[in-house]
């Protein structure tokens, strides 16, 4: 057992009498690599256009023999931006037939890029669920945390998307959005703003999608280097320990997920892997894990935690 003093989550957790365990891994994440055309505020990761660390084809086919000796019911492909990884295609066929849900998650502009149309037939004829990163209907918002000139290629996109069938019911291609606060606040209901976003898209622009899901900021990576700039880390913290929810735990997705960063080693999370805590507090590349993740270890958490537990919670 760690001598480690312990962080204000697991305090928390030991008062409510808690433990916070792993239950059956059913989803494999796989981060692959910190690549991005964009430098938005509240990334996790500072993930950018400068950014060298990449997944390579070796890790690939690495992460590929996993998934193909253990049943996942979704695989989660995320960034960075996946787009811009070489070979990202390969990573994408070899994948699609091992699992009933294959995601990717794009900033849209990436996406817009050229030559970039073989890789939407492809996750159009694979069924790709898309999840995308588009944090306000409101420009002024939008630019904010993402910066100048992504406003255009983003609806673009969006639109391009519509026009082969994503978000467009009875299409069976999924297409969902993700929001998040453009500050050191607390996301709004996930329910109302959703409405909203659908609303605002619609009469603005003539746009669809099917589902939005609306997350707090975690206070790791590019948004707390802001926090801390703006005086704002302290305040934050405290707001997200004040919406601490103990109801949300049983549905953490880190009880479900394995999390495979850019260089192979695994994580309980994509936050914890910006944390820098491995799974199973050393670190483990993804060829040396034969298996699962057991049943009822101890998940690795942080202060970064809050994030996850406060309010409705991330699931």
């Amino acid at each position: 057992m760690s001598d480690a003093p312990l962080n204000s989550f697991e305090i928390r957790l030991s008062q409510a009498q808690i433990t916070l365990e792993r239950d059956l891994t059913q989803t494999l994440q796989i981060n692959t690599g910190l690549l991005c055309d964009l430098q938005c505020r509240h990334c996790h990761l500072s993930a950018g256009p400068d950014r060298k660390e990449i997944m390579s084809r070796q890790t690939m086919d690495q992460v590929i023999a996993y998934a193909t000796s253990n049943r996942f019911t979704c695989i989660d492909i995320t960034g960075g931006a996946p787009e811009l990884i070489p070979q990202i295609e390969h990573l994408i066929s070899a994948l699609a037939p091992l699992t009933t849900r294959l995601m990717l998650r794009t900033n849209l502009t990436a996406l817009s890029q050229p030559g970039k149309e073989h890789l939407l037939e492809l996750l159009r004829d694979n069924k790709v669920v898309l999840i995308a990163s588009f944090p306000s209907t409101n420009e002024g918002q939008l630019v904010a945390q993402r910066g100048a000139g992504v406003m255009e290629p983003s609806l673009s996109m969006l639109k391009k998307l519509n026009e082969i069938g994503y978000g467009i019911a009875g299409s069976g291609l999924e297409l969902d959005l993700v929001a998040n606060p453009s500050g050191a606040f607390m996301p709004t209901g996930q329910a109302a703003a959703e409405r909203k976003f659908k609303r605002d898209l619609a009469r603005k622009w003539d746009l669809h999608f099917n589902n939005l899901f609306i997350f707090a900021n975690m206070p790791l990576g590019r948004f707390a280097d802001w926090l801390k700039q703006s005086d704002n880390l302290e305040p934050y913290l405290e707001k997200l320990q004040a919406g601490f929810n103990a109801c949300t735990l049983d549905g953490l997705m880190c009880r479900s997920l394995v999390s495979v960063a850019w260089d192979g080693i695994l994580y309980d999370c994509d936050f914890n892997q910006a944390a820098h805590i491995p799974l199973g507090g050393k670190p483990t590349h993804i060829s040396e894990l034969e298996g699962l993740p057991e049943r009822g270890t101890a998940i690795a958490v942080g202060e970064h935690c809050f994030a996850c537990t406060a309010g409705s919670g991330f699931t």
